[in-house]
């Protein structure tokens, strides 16, 4: 099951790495240790890992939200430019 966290800082961010900053802090708190697995910039229509979603050109499932899942994202972090998949370090955490 992942943990859905939606973002609402008072002004936009600037970039995807002021997002990713953002997202770390989410993750930490709520995972401890973590791993980001994978993420979307919308502005750049860019995501990481590259080309997953070329595999999924057919399918209603982008590549990188395929990834997060089925390598173990617990958390979700989005502010609607910017989409973040993250696992705990140790899944039994």
């Amino acid at each position: 099951m992942i943990t859905n966290v939606s973002l609402a800082p008072e002004r936009p961010v600037a970039d995807c790495r002021e997002a990713m900053a953002l997202a770390n802090a989410q993750a930490g708190a709520r995972l401890g240790a973590y791993m980001l697995l994978s993420w979307y910039d919308r502005d750049r229509d860019f995501e990481a890992p590259a080309h997953a979603s070329e595999c999924h050109l057919d399918s209603a499932v982008p590549g990188y939200v395929d990834y997060g899942v089925h390598h173990g994202a617990t958390l979700k972090v989005e502010n609607g430019r910017f989409v973040f998949f993250y696992r705990p370090v140790d899944p039994e955490s």
